[in-house]
């Protein structure tokens, strides 16, 4: 399994506890398995991050998503955020464009056509006051 694929399980967890509201370890457990040890570590790591970090992460959607309030942000989109943005502010290791990148791979794959592009044109603005910040 590669660090594409343990993001993307990633953003599943996000998802899931978006629709749930509640941290679910039985979901963890089955998308960890047979990823290799590294991938395991991230995905365990980023997930505790995001919960522990979710509101900071979503003041900073907030604040870049221009025309529209979170509850009007499919909750795709807003998983697919979330992992990123998290990994922009709190993951060091990972380069900036890679977190864009993936993010607008999984909108392409999960979402709207529309959330391609507003998902790469919210992470360009968090990315841009994160390097001028």
């Amino acid at each position: 399994m590669s660090r594409a694929a343990a993001r993307e399980s990633l953003f599943k967890l996000v998802y899931e506890y978006a629709v749930r509201g509640e941290r679910d370890d039985f979901t963890l457990s089955l998308l960890s398995n047979g990823m290799s040890e590294d991938d395991s570590e991230y995905l365990v790591s980023s997930y505790d991050g995001v919960l522990a970090h979710k509101d900071e992460i979503m003041r900073v959607i907030a604040a870049h998503s221009r025309d529209f309030a979170l509850d009007r942000i499919y909750k795709v989109d807003l998983a697919i955020l979330a992992v990123a943005v998290y990994e922009i502010l709190y993951r060091d290791d990972i380069p900036y464009s890679v977190s864009a990148n993936e993010a607008t791979e999984l909108a392409g794959k999960y979402s709207t056509d529309k959330s391609y592009s507003f998902v790469n044109g919210l992470l360009a603005s968090v990315i841009k006051e994160k390097k001028n910040g």
